[in-house]
């Protein structure tokens, strides 16, 4: 009797731990899942608030005259391709830092009032990354005995170059220009490969400028260009002379014609040379076209 009653008592008390069992298994999945989609609501309402804030300048978005910025992309490189100086489109941009832009601003790259449809250059493609180093750093500048006597630079040359920078930004007219050294051409032009002239020489052989103009870069910040000049002669034409040992102009210095502005160099190069470029509206063009017979 004792052993009857005991195999009755396992018998009724099985369903009541099956019981149990089904109730704890059920239970688990729906406290799993529940939470799930309260935690993914923050992160969808974060991705809508970033996309209804658009980037500086997003409203004139191929428009004429501006200009998209890419990744990779610095003011230097978007100004040379444009055929500017940084320094007009940070103000033309109001960039309170001119070294930080984003991806997907659009900058305005030719001067407010002009044409864009006339003056609006042609951008190419990135010859490489550029440095994060300061626009505004001031770049090494040769003692004062390596540079030109100042006696040759007309006093009054400056205030005649803005007057001759504010004509029509369409102007086409190509200075008269000279060669930048003495040395022959060792690499010739290429659209894809070599955007302009080499010429091999030794270290401190003089650089010249090949036209009148004002420079609007003097430093190191393009990657491939070493201690890069970059000379402005007038609204379609920039000159670019780049890996030179040392640079004997600054920033804003009005220059003339065959005034030594450089000393060759090897800087971001595998050998001493000036690498030459002329920009019409930003493009490279052939040096050689234009530059007179020897």
């Amino acid at each position: 009797m004792p052993s009857r009653l005991r195999h009755l008592s396992v018998l009724l008390a099985a369903p009541l731990l099956l019981s149990a069992c089904g109730t704890s298994l059920n239970r688990a999945p729906v406290e799993d899942r529940n939470p799930q989609p309260r935690a993914a609501a923050p992160a969808a309402s974060a991705a809508e608030a970033h996309e209804v804030k658009p980037p500086p300048g997003a409203e004139n978005a191929g428009k004429p005259g501006y200009y998209t910025v890419k990744l990779g992309d610095a003011l230097i490189r978007i100004a040379l391709d444009n055929g500017q100086s940084w320094r007009d489109v940070a103000r033309w941009n109001g960039l309170e830092n001119p070294n930080r832009i984003e991806v997907g601003q659009v900058l305005r790259v030719v001067p407010p009032g002009v044409d864009a449809s006339a003056a609006t250059a042609r951008p190419i493609a990135s010859a490489g990354k550029v440095e994060s180093r300061p626009l505004d750093a001031k770049p090494p500048v040769a003692s004062a005995s390596a540079a030109p006597a100042p006696a040759k630079e007309p006093t009054k040359e400056p205030a005649k170059e803005p007057a001759k920078e504010a004509a029509a930004a369409s102007d086409d007219d190509a200075p008269a220009w000279a060669w930048p050294v003495s040395q022959p051409v060792s690499a010739g032009f290429d659209e894809q490969r070599n955007k302009g002239l080499d010429f091999a020489g030794k270290a401190g052989d003089p650089v010249f400028a090949v036209a009148d103009g004002r420079v609007v870069y003097a430093g190191s910040g393009l990657r491939g260009y070493g201690n890069l000049v970059i000379i402005k002669h007038n609204n379609t034409y920039l000159t670019a002379y780049a890996h030179n040992r040392a640079m004997l102009v600054e920033q804003d210095q009005a220059v003339r014609k065959g005034q030594r502005i450089a000393e060759m160099g090897s800087t971001e190069s595998d050998s001493v040379k000036l690498h030459f470029e002329v920009r019409k509206l930003g493009k490279p063009v052939d040096p050689a076209k234009l530059l007179p017979p020897r």
